[in-house]
């Protein structure tokens, strides 16, 4: 079967844990009831504390956690395929975490960990904020890409996207569909999100499911939202605004297997054998 429906929620977390899951249960159970059978989570589903370091309390060892377990629960008792957004997983660094995806499947096994390459230490341009992610989180360094029912899946994280290289290596080795828990703020999403998802849907001829927190949070923080799923030519095919819900989109394999095979451009890449001169 080449047809599959997929979805993203979105909301706006907060410091409280117990009730982030609550919300978390409620929209994907709004995702089943309407046929899809992945569901993307956002990034940092379970925390968006006051302090940065507010994550390294809810650290988790992999395998083992309460969060994980309402992951893996969530996943069997509502038959769906999970990308678990991000949560806080023990790091290899004392005093630091790394920004985790785990993907269940739906039996509720872990079938997979992405654990975020690209870190986002920046100064937002004409703003007063000031992001520095790697004094609490230790960068990953593999990527995640997993056979499923629906497709090879790549799975990125936020920041991740404004690195073309790394889906293009995961397109090298097949993947179709790309997953992307993110937590964009206000004002670099509403510069660069859509443009960045299209882009990176487009120049792979894939698909892109991205789930992004959205809306003013306890902190103060402010996120851009419009997760949305876009297919391989870059056409949008469902979005949300800055409120919290879900989106539902179908995709299909074999309409993208045409493009890959009528606009042959993965494979007119000419760099490789490209010389500067010295």
């Amino acid at each position: 079967m080449s047809e599959h429906l997929v979805a993203a929620i979105q909301f706006a977390a907060g410091a409280d844990v117990k009730k982030n899951l609550v919300t978390v249960y409620g929209l994907v159970a709004k995702a089943v009831d309407r046929g899809a059978g992945l569901v993307v989570l956002p990034e940092n589903l379970s925390l968006m504390g006051h302090q940065e370091t507010d994550k390294l309390r809810y650290a988790e060892v992999e395998g083992n956690g309460p969060i994980q377990d309402f992951l893996a629960d969530l996943a069997v008792t509502k038959g769906v395929w999970l990308v678990g957004g991000t949560i806080s997983v023990v790091g290899p660094t004392p005093g630091k975490v790394t920004a985790t995806s785990f993907v269940y499947d739906d039996s509720g096994a872990c079938v997979g960990r992405y654990d975020k390459i690209h870190l986002f230490d920046v100064d937002v341009p004409d703003s007063q904020e000031h992001y520095h992610e790697s004094a609490t989180i230790d960068a990953g360094n593999r990527p995640l890409i997993i056979d499923s029912p629906f497709g090879k899946l790549g799975v990125t994280i936020c920041y991740d996207l404004r690195f073309p290289e790394l889906y293009r290596q995961m397109v090298d080795a097949g993947v179709e569909i790309f997953a992307v828990p993110a937590a964009f703020t206000a004002k670099t999403g509403a510069a660069h999100w859509e443009v960045l998802l299209r882009a990176r849907a487009v120049e792979n001829l894939a698909y892109v499911i991205a789930s992004g927190q959205g809306g003013l949070h306890e902190n103060g923080r402010e996120t851009y939202g419009n997760s949305m799923v876009v297919d391989p030519w870059g056409t949008v095919l469902a979005r949300l605004g800055s409120e919290p819900g879900v989106i539902v989109a179908q995709i299909d394999l074999n309409i993208q297997r045409h493009y890959r095979e009528v606009f042959p451009v993965l494979s007119h890449r000419k760099l490789d054998s490209v010389r500067y001169s010295e």
